[in-house]
């Protein structure tokens, strides 16, 4: 009897520790006590990446148990959907995603990497073909990576990875599944059939509900004020009134030569223009680099060479493009992703924002100097005749016909110089070195008109 006893329990033990040894779909979960929840509802590109890395540094700093995204895209740029699967697949803690209608491009591929994955009834994941902004399919290098991507991350969560090539490649064929040469889209019915979907559900809370979890303590994600104003900054109109800012600084000030309010609002305005777009990786160096040069240039015209040449219409040039590819993705000099509607979305901005700039400079500059609300800016009173004032000092109408010698650079404006004594004078034609003869031909609205001798 004590023999049959002990063979009965070294039996019980060995089915035991082969039911443990051989039966994978038995997992242990460890209770969930605490959660952290963050949301994605636009498209890939770097602020949903910060918001990814932000998620995980709270997540391990505040030791939740589980992360939850609830995503909606429609994708985004691919280098950064590369980024983000790659943060989840490194992530110590495990993290579920709610797809909350559209997880389509690189929302799929971000989808995948997931240790979980939890569908509305109407929402679908897939067609992660890249394509540029257009919608127009990339090269084949381009659907060969994102191909190696989706296979890598479904293996390495154990989905089946023909599945996920098949999102990106519609020549992949799996019968009964994808056999129509397109590419593949699953419904959140079809997901689960396919194992590429936990569960069904209306909400975050049914997830919860779903694996009996009970009085976890959710965290919800708090944007800092640096990361909302980024955020701000990049929406195309607030960059198209920085540039409107930039534009219009700059020409009060060459209005007004020295450095001056309007200077200090056009380098405000180049400071909040580029700052963010360099934090999200959409402004290089060389763009940046592009904008510097340009305003070099613009100032060498304005303030060394004579009239306005190559210079200066280089120097324009260089800073409408250094503003317009700043606004749209790019690999180094490579924009083929963006696309050529992006590009020229972008200069259409730029281009409409200096336009718009140089009116409204004009007009806020006769608003400001003809106006009575700016009478400090500006001389209101009247100078009566029978007060005893002039329109014109007379004794300058003597000098006309006279020669002398330019003391400054008349480019058209500038000093020339008689029996010792410096006068303003205008330029009838062109311009005039420092140090050349002039003549002096006319006197008009209180002002020396000279001539190149």
């Amino acid at each position: 009897m004590k023999r049959f006893l002990v063979l009965f329990s070294l039996l019980l033990g060995s089915l035991f520790f082969l039911k443990a040894e051989g039966d994978t779909s038995v997992v242990v979960e460890k209770k969930i006590e605490k959660i952290y929840s963050f949301k994605i509802d636009e498209d890939i590109s770097p602020p949903a990446e910060r918001k990814l890395k932000k998620a995980l540094k709270d997540a391990e700093n505040e030791e939740v148990d589980l992360i939850l995204l609830n995503l909606n895209t429609f994708g985004g740029m691919l280098n950064v959907a590369d980024n983000m699967r790659t943060l989840i697949l490194e992530s110590e803690i495990p993290i579920w995603v709610f797809i909350d209608n559209n997880a389509a491009s690189a929302g799929a591929l971000i989808s995948i990497a997931c240790d979980s994955i939890y569908m509305r009834p109407e929402a679908s994941i897939g067609a992660a073909s890249v394509v540029d902004q257009t919608g127009e399919i990339m090269p084949d290098k381009y659907q060969s990576y994102m191909r190696s991507m989706m296979r890598a991350t479904a293996q390495a969560k154990n989905r089946d990875p023909k599945i996920a090539e098949a999102m990106v490649d519609p020549r992949t064929y799996i019968e009964g599944i994808n056999d129509s040469n397109k590419v593949l889209t699953f419904t959140a019915e079809e997901a689960i059939a396919n194992g590429y979907c936990e569960g069904i559900v209306l909400s975050v809370e049914e997830i919860l509900e779903l694996h009996n979890i009970e009085n976890a303590e959710i965290i919800e994600q708090k944007l800092s004020w640096t990361d909302s104003l980024i955020n701000f900054l990049v929406n195309p109109v607030v960059s198209g009134l920085l540039i409107m800012m930039i534009i219009g600084g700059i020409y009060f000030e060459l209005q007004t030569p020295g450095i001056g309010f309007p200077l200090i609002v056009a380098i405000l305005g180049a400071v909040l223009y580029f700052a963010p777009l360099y934090i999200e990786g959409l402004a290089a160096n060389w763009e940046i680099l592009l904008f510097v040069v340009g305003l070099i240039l613009l100032a060498v015209e304005i303030f060394v060479l004579p009239g306005f040449g190559v210079a200066g219409v280089s120097g324009i040039l260089l800073i409408i493009v250094a503003l317009s590819f700043s606004m749209v993705p790019n690999q180094g000099f490579d924009f083929n992703y963006s696309g050529g509607t992006a590009i020229v979305k972008s200069f259409f901005v730029v281009t409409v924002s200096v336009a718009l700039a140089f009116i409204s400079a004009i007009w806020l500059s006769k608003k400001l100097f003809t106006t009575s609300r700016f009478g400090e800016l500006a001389l209101n009173s009247t100078q009566e005749k029978s007060e005893g004032y002039s329109s014109a000092d007379l004794s300058l109408m003597s000098l006309i016909g006279r020669e002398a010698v330019a003391h400054t650079i008349l480019r058209p404006v500038g000093k020339i110089i008689i029996d010792n004594q410096v006068y303003d004078a205008n330029c009838e034609i062109g311009y005039v070195e420092k140090g050349e003869s002039v003549k002096i031909v006319k006197f008009e609205n209180q002002q020396l008109i000279v001539r190149k001798v």
